[in-house]
């Protein structure tokens, strides 16, 4: 399968060993002293490991590689100690992996490992080390906010000349629930696409509908491209399929507008499913440039 996964240099590698100490999966090793990736079975690809290298050495890329396996990790980091295992569970935390997290805990519990996790519960969600531009981040959904309300004030003078005071509109609350939204950033494999309705949206829509968070992201992880502009056309594709079959996510809407360049993500939609050896409904919406619904249907 396709992931992000970490590509060392040797020709910059000087053996330091500090990648290895960030490396808390056990992924790396310093072997003829080069830091060489002994498994791509514990490899996260996260990229704790890249704030650690002092001379770039290490980058993340997307390619063909074994699945990661946190029991795998698990299995590999416990006789290492409390140290070990709270800073690999740290760090699946700092960076959303949710889903991940939850296997490593389950698994110190069916073999009754005591960790004392209370620096872990206790720990609030920020920005994960090593590659903070990327690092995958989700929250929850904004709650119901109530109608601003509009409310008529006499000012002075006579009664004829009475006219409305308003208060001021409350701000839309954000439906984003997770960063980052750049196709070519996104992890399709990460535990906030897992079964998830998807937007795919066309980069000029968010721009042309003023209700494009409230009417087409509600409800929806967001993924962002522009099929004229953008580099690495089959990249999405891969990515797109990685989605569907690995993440499993539910539908994909894709939003486009209606000039013709944008046609394109459609078809790399259509393109990625028939590619998939899952089949997911997707549903096509085609905005004016003044951001009306132009069109909306299944296919």
């Amino acid at each position: 399968m396709k992931r992000t996964i970490i590509k060392i240099d040797e020709s910059l590698c000087d053996g330091c060993g500090n990648c290895v100490q960030g490396c808390h999966e056990g992924a790396l090793q310093l072997i003829d002293g080069k830091a060489v990736m002994v498994s791509e079975l514990y490899c996260d690809g996260l990229g704790a490991c890249i704030g650690e290298c002092p001379v770039g050495a290490i980058e993340l890329e997307e390619r063909e590689a074994e699945p990661y396996s946190e029991v795998a990790v698990m299995e590999r980091i416990a006789p290492k100690g409390e140290s070990v295992i709270l800073a690999h569970l740290k760090h699946l935390k700092e960076h959303g992996e949710k889903s991940l997290l939850h296997q490593g805990v389950d698994y110190l519990k069916s073999h009754n490992i005591q960790v004392d996790l209370s620096s872990i519960h206790g720990q609030e969600e920020k920005l994960g080390c090593g590659y903070p531009g990327s690092a995958a981040r989700t929250w929850k959904a904004p709650a119901e906010t109530a109608t601003p309300t509009y409310e008529a004030c006499p000012v002075p003078g006579p009664a004829k000349a009475a006219k409305p005071l308003f208060t001021p509109l409350q701000s839309q609350p954000s439906e984003l629930r997770q960063f980052p939204v750049q196709l070519h950033l996104l992890n399709p494999n990460g535990s906030n696409f897992q079964g998830a309705n998807v937007l795919l949206a066309a980069d000029c829509t968010a721009f042309a509908a003023g209700n494009f968070h409230s009417k087409f992201l509600k409800g929806k992880m967001l993924a962002i491209a522009c099929p004229k502009l953008d580099a690495n056309i089959e990249h999405y594709l891969e990515k797109i399929e990685s989605m569907i079959d690995d993440a499993k996510i539910d539908t994909l809407t894709v939003l486009i507008m209606e000039v013709p360049c944008c046609g394109g993500l459609l078809g790399i939609a259509k393109k990625a499913r028939d590619r998939a050896s899952r089949n997911i409904p997707i549903k096509a919406i085609v905005l004016s440039v003044q951001g009306e619904v132009v069109s909306e249907e299944w296919i």
